[in-house]
C-alpha cells in the first residue's frame, strides 16, 4: 500500500504505527477518532488546516516511502504540466 491523499486515516495508522507520532507532532486528533475509518488523509488535512504535500512528505518519510522533491513538484504541488 502507498501512502497518498486518498488513503484512508485509520488505514494508514495500522499499517505503520509510527505515523501515529506524525497525527500527533501535526496536533491532530485523527488517533482513535471514530470518524478515522471514513476521514483520509486529504479530509484530515483539511479539518486541521494543515498543508497537504508537507503532511504527506512527513508520513511518507517516516514509512521510508520518500519521494524526492522534483519529482512531485510539478503535479502535487504548483499542478504545472509544462515543467515535466
Amino acid at each position: 500500500m502507498r501512502l497518498e491523499a486518498d488513503s484512508l486515516v485509520d488505514e494508514v495508522m495500522r499499517a505503520w504505527p509510527a505515523t501515529i507520532r506524525v497525527f500527533l507532532q501535526y496536533r491532530m486528533k485523527c488517533v482513535g477518532c471514530p470518524i478515522g475509518p471514513f476521514h483520509t488523509i486529504y479530509d484530515s488535512c483539511v479539518e486541521h488546516n494543515t498543508d497537504i504535500a508537507t503532511f504527506l512528505a512527513d508520513l511518507r518519510a517516516v514509512t521510508g516511502q520518500v519521494t524526492p522533491l522534483a519529482s512531485t513538484a510539478g503535479t502535487q504541488v504548483s499542478g504545472d504540466s509544462a515543467n515535466t
